[in-house]
């Protein structure tokens, strides 16, 4: 598709990387002088997460709370690695429907909780040249 959108990207936030546990991936980042800086639980999607925090971008560490969980059966398909790509963006709900009307397939019609009191929604990976992509806007208190 190459259709243009017009949303206000404001960064990649992170890159998503499934694994079977969170220590056990640690170990390799260790190894570079890096650790996981953060633990969450998010029920929603059903997975504990581990964030990497580098100067821009973050490596999120996504370990299945269950077997039936989206990550679960991504590993069981194509086994540990990138997962996703999340992007910042302003205002996630007319981005959906900007990206709906414009024709790409999203996983989300609407916006779910994440980690970091953010809204997340997916766009499926068909629509982005096989790369699942993450919307995530920061929840304002």
């Amino acid at each position: 598709m190459s259709k243009s959108v017009n949303i206000m990207l404001k960064k990649i936030d992170h890159i998503g990387i499934a694994v079977k546990n969170l220590e056990d991936a640690a170990v390799f980042y260790k190894a570079l002088d890096i650790k996981i800086s953060h633990i969450e639980e998010v029920p929603e999607q059903k997975v504990r997460v581990g964030f990497i925090y580098t100067s821009e971008t973050a490596i999120e560490l996504l370990e299945p709370l269950d077997s039936d969980s989206p990550v679960a059966k991504f590993i069981e398909k194509k086994g540990e690695g990138m997962h996703h790509i999340c992007f910042k963006v302003s205002d996630i709900k007319t981005t959906l429907t900007t990206l709906k009307n414009q024709g790409y397939r999203l996983i989300d019609m609407e916006p779910k909780s994440g980690a970091h009191n953010t809204l997340i929604a997916f766009v499926h990976p068909k629509s982005a040249n096989g790369v699942l992509i993450e919307l995530s806007q920061d929840i304002i208190q």
